[in-house]
């Protein structure tokens, strides 16, 4: 049975998957023969975070997120700007402990001078905002900025519902934007 949760790579707390598994409360669902425990999944989404995060040229333009198969699959899903940050994200989860076969579905954005010009512009709308700007103060921002062919995905997660109105407000201000999909989650913690 597969992990159903997909572990965005912007969550500051990072939550595990949950197994679907019937299991009897304060005990652990039995492994199968060739399945991990909930516990190597958690060890696992753990290290697959961990890893993600300290990639080099991650940044505020890429989006990752993974799950974890209880056969060992990690499948690793979102966008980037740069392919090497594909192969590296691959590269740097393959040798993880009990990780038996990676899935890169992560896409790489295709390159275009007006993509990069609404990034660019995005960024500044975005992240001048004087209610937004707190965001840009972590190595790489909790507010993500995914465009593709002038649409414009918000990804990440901020502290309040009116961050997220605002920041998808800025995003459509942008000049040459065709879209903004919102897809900020409201941190209830």
């Amino acid at each position: 049975m597969e992990a159903k949760t997909i572990l965005p790579l912007f969550l500051v707390l990072c939550s595990f998957p949950a197994i679907s598994q019937q299991a009897t409360p304060g005990t652990a669902p039995p492994a199968q023969s060739g399945q991990l425990s909930q516990r190597g999944l958690e060890r696992i989404a753990k290290e697959v975070h961990h890893e993600l995060v300290l990639l080099p040229y991650y940044g505020v333009f890429d989006n990752l997120a993974y799950k974890v198969s209880p056969d060992g699959t990690v499948t690793l899903l979102g966008q980037v700007v740069r392919p090497t940050t594909k192969s590296d994200a691959e590269n740097a989860v393959k040798h993880i402990e009990g990780v038996e076969r990676v899935d890169n579905q992560i896409q790489v954005l295709p390159p275009s001078p007006n993509d990069d010009r609404i990034r660019r512009d995005t960024y500044r709308a975005v992240y001048g905002n004087s209610v937004l700007s707190q965001y840009a103060m972590r190595a790489v921002p909790t507010i993500h900025i995914i465009v593709d062919n002038g649409h414009v995905t918000l990804e990440g997660a901020v502290a309040r519902q009116m961050d997220k109105q605002i920041a998808e407000m800025q995003a459509k201000q942008v000049p040459g934007v065709f879209s903004v999909t919102n897809n900020l989650q409201v941190d209830n913690g």
